[in-house]
C-alpha cells in the first residue's frame, strides 16, 4: 500500500462504491483518469528586480455533469498527484450535492508567506494569464483553497476579464463581495458541516453540550467553533500548525478567534484562556464527542487513529483520513462524516455565487443559508439512508450516491451494450 499514490488511494473509494452498484464498465473507465491536466511554469518579477519561476497546475477531472469546479491552492508541497486527487474528490463532491458541475483543482508550488503583497498579486495574475484558455464561466471555475483568499480570487477574475475583454465575474467564485462575491461564502464550508451534524445528531448519538476538538484552527475550523459555540456546545481543544491547546471545560471561542486574528498561535493564548498546551498530534486523542479534522490530507493514519476517543468525525478538510485508518475507525464503531459530503457547503455556496453572477441578481444572506440548509439536509439524509440500507459506512454511501448520479450522466451518452446491440 505504501507505494500507492494519493490518487490510487482515492480510487479505492471508487472501486468500493462500484461494488454496490450495477454500472457499466465504461463509467469506471471514464472516472479512473483525469480528463485534462495542464502544467505551466509561471515567471514573475520579484521586488528586488530578479525573475523567479513557479510550477503551476490545473486539472479538469471530469465534466460529464457540467463545467469543472475547484479551488486553487498556493502551497510549497503541491504536486500534480495532489492536484489530480483533489480534482477527483471534487468530481464526487459536486455529484453528492447534485450540483451541475464536474471536478477541477489547481495549485502553485510556492510558500506564499515568503512573498510580498505585490509579488503575490503578480503571481496570482500570472496564474490566470497562463491558464486563461483552460478556465472560463462555462468550462472551469476556480475558487480559493489553501493559502488563497477572496483578494487573490479578485485579482484573478480581473486578469481574466482583461484577457477576454469583458467583465466576467462568473469565471471565479470566492471573490470579495464588492466584486461579485456571494454573501455567506466566508463560513459556508463550516456552516454546511454544522448543518449536517445538527440534522443527524440524534442518529449519531450526539446531544446538547457536546465536546468538540478541532484539528486545524484556520478559516473552516474557526467558523465551526463559532457556530457550535453559539449552540451551547463546548470546544475543548484546537490546534494550528505550531501546536495545540486543551481545556476540558471548554475554551472561550471569541477570545481564541480574536487572538488568531491578531496573528498569534493558539499555544501563545493558552495561559490567558486557562488551557494547557499539548502537542499538535495529541489533539486527535483528546476526550471529546466530535473530532473535526480541518487541516490537510492524511492527518489521521493507522498510527494515530487508535487514540481517537470521539464517536464521530466531521471531515472539514479534504482527505484527512487514510483508507487504512478508515477501516480501523469503522471496526471501532466511529462514524466518519466524509469530506465529499461534510465540507461540501463551500462548493455549494460557490455554486450560488456563480448562479448570481450569471443572472446579475443577488440574494440576501438568509436566502443563502436557507438554500444551503435545504441541500445539506436533503443530501445528508440520502447518504445516511444509503448507509443504513446497504449496511456500509457513510463514506462508501456518499460515493455510492455520487457514483449513481455520475453513472446516469455517463451512460446517457451510450455505453457498450447500446453500441453492440
Amino acid at each position: 500500500m505504501s507505494d500507492d499514490t494519493l490518487l490510487d488511494r482515492a480510487l479505492t473509494r471508487l472501486d468500493e462504491a462500484a461494488s454496490h452498484l450495477k454500472i457499466d464498465a465504461d463509467v469506471i473507465e471514464k472516472l479512473k483518469y483525469p480528463r485534462e491536466t495542464t502544467k505551466m511554469r509561471l515567471m514573475i518579477r520579484m521586488d528586488d528586480g530578479s525573475r523567479k519561476s513557479f510550477l503551476a497546475w490545473r486539472c479538469r477531472y471530469d465534466d460529464t455533469r457540467g463545467p469543472t469546479k475547484g479551488g486553487i491552492r498556493f502551497h510549497p508541497d503541491s504536486s500534480i498527484e495532489e492536484v489530480e486527487t483533489l480534482a477527483f474528490w471534487m468530481t464526487f463532491k459536486c455529484a453528492v450535492m447534485n450540483l451541475p458541475y464536474g471536478g477541477g483543482k489547481g495549485a502553485v508550488r510556492v510558500d506564499p508567506r515568503t512573498l510580498s503583497k505585490s509579488e503575490l498579486e503578480r503571481l496570482s495574475r500570472a496564474y490566470m494569464q497562463a491558464f486563461a484558455r483552460v478556465v472560463g464561466p462555462d468550462r472551469d471555475i476556480p475558487a480559493p483553497d489553501v493559502y488563497t483568499n477572496a483578494m487573490i480570487m479578485g485579482w484573478m477574475a480581473d486578469e481574466y476579464s482583461q484577457i477576454v475583454g469583458q467583465l466576467s465575474p462568473a469565471v471565479i467564485t470566492g471573490k470579495p463581495i464588492a466584486l461579485g462575491g456571494s454573501l455567506g461564502r466566508n463560513d459556508a464550508t463550516a456552516r454546511g458541516g454544522y448543518y449536517l451534524v445538527r440534522h443527524l445528531a440524534t442518529e449519531l448519538g450526539l446531544g446538547a453540550g457536546m465536546r468538540i476538538a478541532i484539528q486545524g484552527f484556520g478559516n473552516a475550523g474557526q467558523y465551526y467553533a463559532q457556530l457550535a459555540g453559539a449552540d451551547g456546545h463546548k470546544v475543548v481543544a484546537v490546534s494550528d500548525s505550531a501546536g495545540a491547546i486543551h481545556r476540558a471545560d471548554g475554551l472561550d471561542v471569541t477570545r481564541l478567534i480574536a487572538g488568531k486574528a491578531a496573528g498569534r498561535q493558539v499555544s501563545e493564548l493558552a495561559a490567558e484562556l486557562g488551557a494547557e498546551v499539548i502537542g499538535a498530534e495529541a489533539l486527535i486523542g483528546v476526550d471529546c464527542d466530535l473530532l473535526v479534522p480541518a487541516a490537510l490530507e492524511d492527518m489521521i493514519t493507522v498510527d494515530n487513529a487508535p487514540s481517537i476517543k470521539a464517536k464521530v468525525l466531521l471531515e472539514l478538510a479534504n482527505g484527512p483520513v487514510t483508507p487504512d485508518a478508515d477501516k480501523l475507525l469503522e471496526a471501532r464503531g466511529v462514524t466518519v462524516l466524509p469530506d465529499i459530503l461534510a465540507n461540501a457547503g463551500g462548493v455549494t455556496v460557490s455554486y450560488f455565487e456563480w448562479v448570481q453572477n450569471r443572472q446579475g441578481f443577488y440574494w440576501d444572506v438568509e436566502e443563502i443559508h436557507a438554500r444551503l440548509l435545504r441541500i445539506m439536509e436533503r443530501e445528508g439524509r440520502a447518504v445516511w439512508d444509503i448507509a443504513k440500507d446497504r449496511n456500509t459506512t457513510m463514506r462508501t454511501a456518499a460515493y455510492v450516491h455520487a457514483l449513481s448520479r455520475l453513472a446516469t450522466a455517463i451512460e446517457a451518452h451510450g455505453t457498450q451494450p447500446f453500441f453492440t446491440s
